[in-house]
């Protein structure tokens, strides 16, 4: 099955996947609320405002894989995203991206190769995957800040002109 074909629910329980983006650049992220990294969601925000009228979005997948640092159900994830973040890129139904029972979209991503070469398991919360409307795909560690110079520049260029 091709990575956009691969179904995922948001967090409203609707069957959705990156075919609905197909044009677009996107960005996919496993977040948490309760992590020293949550603050990368105003910087996510503001690459979605930055980015979202040329064709950009970001995927938030909350996950609580790493020391329970989502335990919130849907409801208080998405007041949590908006009260504290004012986040209005989509967000996802609560997932695994590690282990036996990941979700498939994470199976695909994970063989993806970061800066250093390496692929595997997803290391923490806010690890980013930019996948261009050419399905090829970038992966940034959870201390790359969204707005990092190396993130900016496969955006820009992954956007249409």
């Amino acid at each position: 099955m091709r990575l956009r074909d691969i179904p995922f629910l948001t967090i409203d329980g609707a069957t959705t996947s990156l075919a609905e983006y197909a044009d677009e650049v996107v960005m996919v992220v496993n977040v948490a609320s309760k992590c020293g990294l949550t603050p990368q969601y105003e910087t996510l925000e503001e690459l979605q405002e930055r980015y979202k009228d040329r064709g950009f979005t970001v995927l938030g997948f909350p996950c609580n894989q790493f020391l329970g640092q989502e335990p919130g159900t849907a409801d208080e994830i998405k007041e949590f995203c908006s009260m504290t973040y004012g986040v209005s890129f989509p967000l996802m139904d609560k997932i695994k991206v590690n282990g036996r029972q990941r979700h498939p979209l994470y199976d695909e991503l994970r063989k993806t190769r970061d800066a250093e070469g390496k692929k595997g398991r997803v290391k923490w919360n806010f690890e980013k995957f930019v996948i261009a409307p050419d399905d090829s795909i970038s992966r940034f560690r959870p201390s790359v800040l969204p707005d990092d110079p190396a993130v900016i520049s496969v955006i820009e260029a992954a956007l249409p002109r």
